[in-house]
């Protein structure tokens, strides 16, 4: 029987003759003898290209379709109850459409789409700041037979729950470790307070006072508060690098906001007080205190431009705004001592 030789390669690396068997060389082992990790460089590129997707389609994508700041100066309550106030009802409406509707974005966290995006957030908290002064002066003014009268439960409430913060999420860390109630929940109970009131004053369970010193007194706090933030304009304007400033974008459009939200509010309380500014001879000031208003909301740049007033070529949008809100302060106060003749 022929016997079975094997050859092996020298170490020298001479090439085994044809036939002879070639000894196993393992595959080059990695640290402590395990297989090199391709697939793990393979998984981690791919995981940090989509995220790098996804934040991309959030931010870039996203972002940009759920951003909207909808100044629809027609914009009205779809249905005022009978014998109840279109006032009251419109401020409802904003409420539902800004919270419910188009989504609260204030108090968005990070991951967010919009976060990024802070023109609708301010906006948002311009109008629901303007909210909250009016459903005040209905507590304050508006609902009390005298200034001695007890104040209203409903409106009581609603004022209280519309003067929440707008930027609160569900959680806060520096404000409780605990989960608490977020700013849109918030104003969802002051929204449902609201509803209430108006539907008990239909049922002529509640009081609403359509007397000339009480429009009086409500519309010198709106001229007001629409005062205190003219100095904040005056203050943003000192702010920023050349024609930019982060600073008086997010002024402009929490202004916009306000703006927005009061012309829309007085416009349907005009209504609720017909009778007094016709018989004051006020339809013509009052008419004019609305156009001021409702030009200011609608002012719509690309940018906002931050220029020098004395010597920019560039346009001052915080300038132009500032004019359109004292000449409705201008007008809201005349309106004001016309009612106090």
């Amino acid at each position: 029987m022929p016997t079975v030789t094997t050859a092996t390669a020298t170490a020298t690396g001479d090439r085994p003759a044809d036939g002879a068997l070639v000894p196993f060389q393992p595959r080059a082992r990695g640290w402590r003898g395990l297989p090199r990790p391709r697939l793990g460089r393979r998984a981690l590129k791919v995981t940090a290209l989509v995220l790098v997707l996804a934040v991309t389609v959030n931010y870039a994508v996203l972002g940009p379709l759920t951003h909207r700041i909808d100044s629809d100066p027609g914009f009205r309550a779809a249905a005022v109850p009978q014998n109840g106030s279109a006032a009251v009802a419109t401020a409802a409406a904003l409420i539902d459409r800004e919270v419910n509707l188009h989504g609260w974005t204030p108090n968005d966290p990070l991951l967010a789409p919009a976060a990024v995006l802070d023109n609708m957030p301010n906006f948002q908290a311009g109008v629901m700041k303007a909210v909250g002064r009016f459903s005040f002066e209905l507590l304050d003014q508006i609902a009390r037979t005298r200034g001695s009268s007890s104040a209203d439960p409903d409106l009581e409430r609603a004022s209280g729950f519309l003067q929440f913060p707008p930027d609160i999420w569900m959680w806060d860390p520096s404000r409780s470790l605990w989960p608490t109630v977020p700013s849109e929940g918030q104003y969802r109970q002051g929204l449902a307070a609201l509803e209430r009131y108006n539907a008990r004053l239909s049922m002529g369970q509640a009081v609403f006072e359509r007397r000339a010193d009480t429009l009086a007194g409500t519309i010198s706090r709106i001229s007001a508060d629409l005062g205190s933030q003219t100095a904040q304009l005056e203050r943003a304007q000192r702010t920023g690098w050349w024609i930019f400033s982060r600073t008086a974008d997010d002024v402009f459009y929490q202004n916009k906001g306000m703006l927005y939200g009061y012309y829309v509010m007085l416009a349907a309380l005009g209504e609720d007080f017909a009778p007094v500014i016709r018989e004051r001879n006020l339809s013509l000031v009052w008419g004019q205190a609305l156009e001021s208003l409702r030009q200011g909301s609608q002012l719509s740049p690309m940018i906002v431009l931050n220029g020098d007033r004395d010597r920019s070529i560039f346009a001052n949008h915080l300038a132009l705004q500032g004019f359109y809100m004292k000449r409705a302060i201008l007008q809201l106060e005349e309106a004001v001592s016309v009612m106090a003749v």
